[in-house]
């Protein structure tokens, strides 16, 4: 569904009171602007679009855009943002090409100032458009090569390429031997470089590299081929894992694997958040689910670290009963720290309209040279020239920490304090891919 949300007049919070509502932002922003007056906004309003893929036989993404909606209800319910209302378009990208140009080609009949939050695995379809007309691309989900080599994009995590380094960072003091089932994709291929480089800092030997299509209704195939190669050279399954990251397909290939492997194989299952998370916990037994003990690898804390207690707030409060906006997804988590930092921008605008011109300028050299503060979900965010990864594939990644999770009793929890840089390890794949073309 997509549309614009129209601004709604300002009016008494139904459950939070004001004071608990300053409470709520303080945690989010150190300093929140007219978000706790009650006036309404005076200022010409800021319109933004959010896209994702939704109802697609692949993955889909229908919390973010509804994320979006709930943000844009809060902040305007409270005032707006210095005076400035949030407009929030969305739009349907169907994980197709043309659909994904067909957005961003709206965003520009629309002069939205930014595309925030938003997912695409269609990178050279929506990023020529909104470049040619200046439009920032704020918070985008990361699994496209544009998203990391755009001047006009700022990611606010690493996108797939810290997640698949991270967890072979992740597995390499678990496991003797890893396989990676892995679509079958330009994106894909990116893959096996990764996490072999996050296996090397163990110490570990090369994941074996298994290719899967992304929307296949069971993969026995491929199942098959990964228990070949955690055995190889007969030396059983002892100390072996298996990693699959193929988004919404993932619980797909995991119960093909889970007919064919034998109770008696101790095989370590493993994946990364958004192609395993919560609700597909949940789904599949709680703590009798058979992830239960598998490594997750994440971009964000965990789902119940106090840092996204505003998110919960805020989620609560104004996304109604809506059931696309699950807490513990890592689109709408990306989505809410995408908001965040345009939050943040839009109140370091103190005069003039807010334009992707201005947004520009802000994160260029404004706010966004000092680093962004997203309340604990992620670093202080900046993408000055001294910031950013720099080194060969991902020279706009800003953000290179990944967290450790396991499901322990049913919960995706944190499997150790704090954030893991991965930096050095996406430094050394670079390297490592660099040395391995030269050979060939």
């Amino acid at each position: 569904m997509t549309g614009r949300l129209r601004p709604t007049p300002p009016f008494p919070r139904r459950a939070v009171t004001v004071a608990a509502a300053t409470a709520v932002c303080a945690s989010l922003l150190a300093g929140c602007g007219s978000l706790t007056g009650t006036s309404g906004a005076t200022k010409d309003p800021v319109t933004v679009m959010t896209w994702a893929p939704e109802g697609t036989s692949a993955t889909n993404m229908p919390g973010m855009p509804a994320m979006a909606r709930a943000y844009a209800r809060w902040v305007n319910e409270n005032g707006g943002i210095n005076g400035r209302e949030l407009e929030v378009i969305t739009c349907n990208e169907h994980n197709d090409t043309v659909s994904a140009g067909r957005c961003a080609r709206r965003a520009v009949a629309e002069e939205v100032a930014a595309v925030v939050g938003s997912y695409s695995q269609h990178g050279r379809a929506f990023m020529s458009p909104l470049e040619s007309e200046g439009i920032p691309y704020i918070g985008g989900y990361g699994v496209t090569d544009e998203e990391f080599t755009s001047p006009l994009s700022y990611p606010v995590n690493g996108g797939h390429a810290t997640l698949i380094a991270g967890s072979g960072r992740q597995l390499a003091a678990q496991c003797e031997r890893v396989t990676l089932v892995r679509p079958d994709t330009i994106n894909g291929d990116q893959m096996p470089s990764l996490i072999s480089a996050g296996l090397a800092e163990g110490d570990r030997e090369e994941a074996s590299d298994v290719r899967a299509p992304e929307d296949a209704s069971e993969y026995k195939r491929q199942s098959e081929l990964a228990l070949e190669l955690l055995e190889v050279e007969d030396r059983g399954t002892e100390g072996a894992c298996v990693t699959a990251a193929l988004g919404d397909r993932t619980d797909t290939f995991f119960d093909s694997f889970r007919r064919l492997r034998k109770d008696s194989e101790p095989i370590r299952l493993a994946s990364v958040l958004g192609s395993v998370q919560q609700s597909l916990v949940d789904r599949t037994g709680g703590s009798g689910s058979p992830f239960e003990g598998a490594s997750i690898t994440s971009w964000y804390p965990a789902a119940d670290d106090p840092a996204w207690d505003t998110m919960r707030a805020v989620v609560r409060e104004h996304a109604f009963s809506d059931n696309r906006v699950d807490v513990s997804d890592p689109g709408v988590q990306t989505t809410w720290i995408a908001y965040t930092v345009l939050h943040r921008l839009i109140e370091s605008i103190h005069d003039g309209p807010v334009t992707g011109r201005s947004l520009r300028q802000a994160l260029d050299s404004g706010i966004g040279a000092d680093g962004i503060d997203t309340g604990g979900l992620t670093p202080k965010l900046s993408w000055n020239y001294q910031d950013v990864l720099g080194a060969g594939d991902y020279p706009r990644i800003a953000n290179t920490m990944v967290s450790f999770q396991e499901v322990r009793d049913g919960r995706l929890v944190a499997s150790r304090d704090g954030f893991v840089n991965v930096a050095k390890t996406l430094e050394r794949r670079y390297t490592y891919a660099q040395s391995r073309a030269a050979a060939e």
